[in-house]
């Protein structure tokens, strides 16, 4: 497949051998979420955000696997590098006891989990972060943010988690989330965990995080709040709230976590698993905000969980944080190091402002049915009038070759490739711009 001229191709979407694949995993599957029956070919013709399916369709993923490609599919920028090498087993190391490595550490012919803690505490030197816990997901590396807060806290009693927050899918991650009732409903919670709302208000406050000039968070911690500072081990957040709708904060809200976070010597955790690692233009979105984190949870794009922070805020007992595959999957930390340095290498920071901006000014956001368009670098946001019309453009726009997903009750969310080109931009926003005029018609 050649990247520069590939377009989307669409015959017949859920044929005849994506129906039997997708009958035969779901027979043995537990169910989860399907967003639309799409089964990618892994052997047929693949090129950055263009990927075939078992029917023969073309298709352009503007989803990335949920960030998790961050460089869509077979991309030479890393696949070139993997080839180089002739690989091992085992494939993941078992325990932080275990190491791995090859040649020197500073020029190494197997680059690895070494190499990739190195590198994520040079991307976060800003905040002073200097220390890595590996995981194998984002929700495991916001639970060792949480283990390394609580055990950072004198006496922690509480946690701070905002409205609309995701940060994941175990009982403790469950605990902080709050986007909707179905990924927590009847699930025990963490005690101790209190909520306020994520402020998204320009001009007066709509939402209630903001009362009479002074906020929740200080009501909560202030001289006259009801909870002792010195017993909350942490506020979480998400510095643009991805499966509650991509809702960006406003400024006079995140500067406000952060004069919290540092008067009152609480550890801001930040959630950086879908914003994080160049998506926003940066390494991390918050970057982009008046705050400085104390521990930054990623996974997703980076191939691994990782937990970053200050050496202080983790515990200095043996065997306090673990896990079997600590010790870092191979392949996932060579994936994760390559992603960085072709990040950095191609300028990708830069390419996620300027498409992510092209994106926007492309859409027609002129159909009654479209109320907004946002973004930051290439996290893309559209919000409808209903639920029911987003899920129409969801719809309409797979029909006509284009990936796309939804998030909160009427938001589409778009996550092109780190390197996505001009002309795929342009392909991608001319595909939706067809899908609203559809669905406004309708």
């Amino acid at each position: 497949m050649d990247r520069e001229t590939a377009e989307p191709t669409v015959e017949t979407l859920s044929g005849t051998a994506s129906e039997e694949w997708i009958a035969a995993h779901q027979d043995v599957a537990a169910p989860s979420e399907y967003s639309h029956e799409f089964v990618w070919d892994v052997t047929g013709d693949a090129a950055g955000p263009f990927v075939t399916d078992l029917d023969g369709n073309v298709l352009m993923d503007f989803t990335c696997h949920i960030g998790a490609a961050p460089l869509g599919y077979n991309n030479p920028k890393v696949l070139d590098r993997l080839r180089e090498f002739d690989l091992v087993d085992p494939l993941k190391i078992a325990g932080q006891d275990f190491y791995f490595g090859s040649g020197t550490v500073d020029d190494p012919e197997f680059p690895g989990s070494t190499q990739l803690m190195q590198k994520l505490t040079e991307v976060s030197s800003q905040y002073g972060m200097d220390t890595v816990f590996l995981s194998n997901s984002g929700a495991e590396a916001i639970e060792n943010a949480m283990k390394a807060a609580y055990d950072h806290c004198e006496n922690p009693k509480y946690g701070i988690t905002f409205t609309n927050a995701f940060h994941g899918r175990t009982l403790g991650t469950l605990s902080l989330t709050r986007a909707k009732s179905v990924y927590t409903r009847k699930y025990p919670e963490v005690a101790g965990v209190r909520e306020v709302p994520f402020c998204t208000c320009e001009g007066e406050c709509s939402c209630g995080f903001w009362a009479d000039g002074v906020s929740r968070l200080e009501e909560l911690l202030g001289p006259h709040g009801h909870m002792d500072p010195s017993e909350v081990a942490f506020i979480v957040m998400e510095p643009i709230q991805g499966v509650g709708g991509y809702r960006f904060p406003s400024d006079d809200f995140a500067r406000e976590v952060g004069r919290v976070s540092d008067e009152y010597d609480v550890p801001l955790v930040v959630d950086e698993i879908q914003t994080g690692v160049g998506r926003s233009g940066s390494t991390w979105a918050s970057d982009h905000y008046p705050y400085e984190p104390d521990l930054v949870a990623s996974a997703k794009a980076l191939r691994v969980g990782a937990t970053v922070g200050r050496s202080e805020l983790f515990p200095d007992e043996k065997n306090r944080l673990g896990s079997t595959w600590g010790g870092g999957d191979v392949i996932a930390a060579m994936q994760g190091a390559f992603t960085l340095e072709a990040i950095e290498e191609h300028d990708l920071h830069e390419n996620a402002t300027e498409r992510g901006a092209q994106l926007v000014e492309e859409l027609d956001t002129g159909h009654d049915c479209v109320e907004d368009a946002r973004n930051l670098g290439l996290l893309v946001a559209v919000d409808y009038d209903a639920k029911e019309r987003r899920n129409a453009v969801v719809q309409a726009a797979l029909e006509r070759g284009l990936l796309t997903l939804g998030c909160g009750t009427r938001t589409l969310r778009l996550l092109p490739p780190l390197d996505v080109t001009e002309r795929e931009i342009a392909l991608g926003a001319s595909i939706l711009n067809e899908a609203h005029a559809e669905v406004a018609d309708e």
